[in-house]
């Protein structure tokens, strides 16, 4: 990828797709948290990733069969779809312990992660507002997790351990955004419930579930399916580090709904991080919206 495709100013389509997976996202975050109280993380992780291979079966699978497995990059695609379950497995544990806005907001160490990892293995260019971008992000890390403080917990390092997996997926993503949106959609749900069900005898299951909690994951599976496609498309119209501070407004989400549902709302210094992490991120989309895009000259360069 040449450095002007890198700096291209992020089409605005891009950021309505990215805002709307992370709204996904914190509805199905918000639905698994409260059944974290009723069912065995593991049995969840298996549920979710198993109904997704289901609904995306029902949705897509009669238009495009076999398409929805057909690629000639299996084995990178497998090393991504099994990156997502440990990531899916640690912070779905990470929620059972933690608020709903604590856990999201040490979560995003991961764009952080994903603009450094953008610049080293995807060779996007790496700015001096990008720069900045991460050292106010590392600052506003610290200021949520602060070290000695009771926050910081096997919890918290369990949702360090996930942004660092999740980072991760999402620079697999970049790397196979020439693929078909489908096959990205589908193949980390087969194997997230492929690796799960082969767990199932070693797995705890409750002897009996409300219907009314089937129905809510269900539900909740299906909107994350959603938010994973409009992330796929998302990242297939712009650079990985361009996109990741409209990832924040998920911060947003997980307040509000963490108060709303669960009552919970962050303290004084947790806030504080968020909104260095946000503000530095909302600084960096309109750096990178005011920027002049110049013509590669080597045309075979351009996707």
């Amino acid at each position: 990828m040449s450095p002007a495709r890198a700096a291209a100013r992020i089409p605005p389509q891009a950021i309505l797709l990215i805002c709307g997976s992370v709204l996904c996202f914190t509805l199905l975050d918000t639905t698994i948290k409260y059944l974290t109280h009723f069912v065995p993380v593991p049995v969840l992780v298996w549920a979710r990733w198993s109904i997704q291979v289901l609904a995306t079966l029902l949705w897509l699978g009669p238009g495009a069969g076999w398409a929805l497995v057909r690629t000639r990059r299996l084995p990178l695609h497998l090393v991504r779809g099994a990156i997502l379950l440990c990531s899916s497995l640690c912070f779905v544990t990470v929620l059972r312990y933690l608020p709903l806005a604590d856990a999201t907001a040490i979560n995003y160490s991961t764009p952080i992660l994903v603009a450094l990892m953008a610049a080293f293995i995807l060779k996007e260019k790496l700015t001096r507002a990008r720069i900045g971008f991460v050292l106010a992000g590392f600052a506003g890390m610290l200021l949520i997790v602060r070290p000695g403080s009771e926050i910081l917990t096997g919890a918290a390092l369990l949702a360090m351990a996930s942004a660092g997996l999740y980072a991760t997926f999402q620079i697999l993503t970049r790397m196979l955004a020439g693929e078909d949106p489908k096959v990205l959609l589908f193949i980390p749900s087969l194997v997230g419930m492929a690796l799960m069900t082969g767990m199932l005898p070693w797995l705890e299951f409750p002897a009996q579930v409300a219907w009314q909690h089937v129905l809510m994951l269900v539900v909740g599976s299906i909107v994350g399916t959603l938010g994973h496609f409009l992330f796929i498309l998302a990242f297939r119209r712009a650079p990985a580090s361009g996109l990741a501070p409209f990832t924040y407004l998920q911060l947003v989400w997980a307040t509000l709904l963490g108060w709303i549902v669960f009552g919970d709302f962050p303290g004084v210094y947790t806030l504080l991080g968020m909104g260095v992490i946000a503000a530095s991120g909302l600084l960096l989309a309109l750096h990178e919206q005011r920027r002049v895009v110049v013509p590669p000259r080597d045309p075979t360069s351009v996707e």
